[in-house]
Formats: structure tokens, C-alpha cells, sequence
């Protein structure tokens, strides 16, 4: 254990992983305070609870830390929240782009805002539950992200770390599976054993990304044409926030063959669609780029590119492409790249890098 880190600062939701994350710590001796984050409410007041970071999710997170004996702080997060993730995700948006605000929540709050109370409470680093590990090589002296093990692993949302802040994190689950964890919570008596998973857009309640966007930026339901790739206007749309690239359920067009969102043209508010081959796509580019366990590589690199979370990878070849960016090509055509979603590299189970999916 190298000299100040033996206190960690974890960050707890009152879910299952970081609850266990939390005790495992403290089973290794280590000093833990728990923190979590108090975050503005969204949506009706209808009694929807989101998966974390409300009233339900920080009780549980405080009744965890009375049962460990930890101290325990809720963070008033709700301005820097705003100003940050939730400014980002109403502005991607209205570029007719489709966010991932897990990415930028990590980057920005978890080890971006979160490290200020790490260095004021003078801990050595900052823990999350989440489904990965980082290791330090020796021979590059860079901090690198491997994915967890199984199924759940989470590096992908975390491809956009810096070196500073890689250093400064654990992840106690990164050798353990989901069931391995609710295992060991149940074992430790922790009530959130069987809690469901937070799901993505945690800070919402489930389908309420809409009503946060409509009283946010009630531009974005403005009703538009909805026009086939051959120029041919179809129906009307009910606003661009409604769809994603690649959906194909809820656009109500009759037609012999089904049809998919193809592009959304936010400057004309146009829901652009086509059959299945118009959403597949045998390259992409990629800005905003991280590189992980590697320089920006000056020339072709082969590695296997996650476009969304759960997907599979797909074999490609990334290359520059000028202005910090790479273009990235597909040994096969993958199904609706989508623009604002994270596209991460990967050589085996280590992050290479990533960025944001442009074009």
C-alpha cells in the first residue's frame, strides 16, 4: 500500500456494488468514507424513484455506511450537476445527437468534482462499484483500464479518465461478477442484496428523459417532416428528441418493409429513415479522444471497437484523421453507429482509448 492511500473515498449510490465495494475496502483494512450525491429532481412528482443518487438512494447508502461504521457525507451536487452533465446532455441534444451522460458523470463528478473532497478529507483515492480494474505498467509507466471480468463489465464508460485520475482510482469489484457481488451482500446482511441495477440515465426516472427535455428545451418537440433517404416525406415526427439513430419501433409508417431512423437533421428538424442497409455503416469518426494505455498513434491501429454498451466489438482499423480525430473502418458494416454515443478500443481486455462518435 503506498504511503496516504490506505483512506479511500468511496463513492456510493445505495446500490448493491458500491455498498459491497465499500465493504470489501474496509475487509482489506483500509480507512472508508462513503460519499454520495444529492442531484436535482426530474419529472413528475408522481412518486418514480430513479435507481440512485434520490432521497430512496441516499438513505440506503447512509444505512450502509451506519452498518460499516463509516463516515458518511451527501454532497450537494445539484448546481455542478447542472452546469455540467445535464447542460451537456440537453445541448447534444439539440445537435440532434444522442448523449451518454454516464461518460461525462464519471469524468466530470465522480473523479472530476469528487476529487476536491477526496484531497480535502486528505484520502489517497476514490472507489466506485464499478466493473473494472486499472493497473499501472511498468514499462510505459501509464495507468491502464482493463475491462472486468464477465459480463457486467463497465470500462467502457470510463474510457475518458485521465492518467491523473486513473491513478487516484480503484475498483474493488474488477475481479467479481454480479453474482459473486450480490452473493457476498447478502452474506454481509446488506438489505440492497437484491436491489435492481441502476439502469442507464440513472438520474432519471425510468422514461423520464422526456419530460426532463421537454421542460428543458421544448424546441426539441417541435413537430417536423419525417423523409426517406430517397427524399420521399413519409409522415410527420413529433419532435427529434422522440428518436435515436437505429430505432425502429414507434415510428408508425406503414411500408413493406420495416424502417429504421437513419439520421436525425436537427438544422431541419427532419427524422430522416430507410430500410435496415441504410442504417449499416462501414465507417465512422471519432472526436473528443482519450487514449488510455497508449500515445495517439500516428498511424493505422487495429483493435476491436465497442459503438455502444452491450455491444459486441467489431474488428476495425482506426487511423488520424486530422483535428484530434481518427476515422474508424469496420472489417463489416455495423448496424446505426450513433452519433454522440461513446465508440471505446480495445486490445483484449485493455482500453486502448476512445471518443465520441461524430459522423
Amino acid at each position: 500500500m503506498q504511503a496516504g492511500r490506505n483512506k479511500v473515498l468511496v463513492a456510493m449510490s445505495g446500490g448493491v456494488d458500491s455498498s459491497t465495494a465499500a465493504a470489501l475496502l474496509q475487509e482489506q483494512g483500509r480507512e472508508v468514507v462513503g460519499v454520495t450525491f444529492r442531484l436535482p429532481h426530474y419529472g413528475p412528482e408522481d412518486g418514480r424513484e430513479r435507481s440512485c443518487c434520490g432521497q430512496r438512494g441516499i438513505a440506503d447508502a447512509r444505512s450502509v455506511a451506519e452498518k460499516l461504521g463509516i463516515p458518511f457525507y451527501a454532497l450537494d451536487y445539484r448546481e455542478k450537476f447542472e452546469q455540467t452533465v445535464l447542460a451537456d446532455f440537453c445541448r447534444e441534444y439539440l445537435r440532434g445527437r444522442t448523449p451518454n451522460p454516464c461518460v461525462r458523470c464519471n469524468l466530470w463528478l465522480k473523479f472530476g468534482f469528487l476529487s476536491e473532497t477526496r484531497a480535502a478529507l486528505n484520502a489517497g483515492c476514490i472507489a466506485t462499484g464499478h466493473y473494472a480494474r486499472v493497473v499501472r505498467n511498468p514499462q510505459t509507466g501509464r495507468h491502464e483500464l482493463l475491462a472486468g471480468r464477465g459480463d457486467d463489465d463497465q470500462s467502457y464508460f470510463l474510457f475518458a479518465l485521465s492518467q491523473d485520475q486513473l491513478a487516484r482510482a480503484e475498483f474493488p469489484l474488477g475481479e467479481w461478477t454480479k453474482e459473486q457481488v450480490r452473493a457476498k451482500a447478502a452474506a454481509l446482511g446488506l438489505p440492497m442484496h437484491d436491489k435492481p441495477g441502476s439502469q442507464d440515465l440513472c438520474f432519471l426516472p425510468e422514461g423520464g428523459y422526456r419530460e426532463l427535455l421537454r421542460a428543458q428545451c421544448p424546441e426539441l418537440f417541435r413537430p417536423g417532416p419525417v423523409v426517406h433517404v430517397s427524399g420521399e416525406v413519409l409522415g410527420e415526427h413529433e419532435g427529434i428528441a422522440c428518436y435515436t439513430v437505429g430505432q425502429r419501433r414507434g415510428l408508425r409508417i406503414p411500408r413493406r418493409e420495416p424502417l429504421y431512423v437513419v439520421r436525425l437533421d436537427a438544422a431541419e428538424n427532419r427524422v430522416v429513415v430507410g430500410e435496415h442497409p441504410h442504417v449499416l455503416r462501414g465507417e465512422i469518426v471519432v472526436g473528443e479522444l482519450n487514449w488510455v494505455a497508449i500515445e495517439p498513434p500516428n498511424g493505422a491501429l487495429r483493435c476491436r471497437a465497442l459503438i455502444r454498451y452491450h455491444h459486441a466489438g467489431a474488428a476495425a482499423t482506426v487511423e488520424p484523421a486530422g483535428d484530434g480525430r481518427v476515422r474508424v473502418a469496420f472489417d463489416e458494416p455495423q448496424a446505426a453507429p450513433t452519433p454522440g454515443q461513446a465508440a471505446v478500443f480495445y486490445d483484449g481486455d485493455r482500453v486502448l482509448g476512445g471518443g465520441f462518435i461524430e459522423s
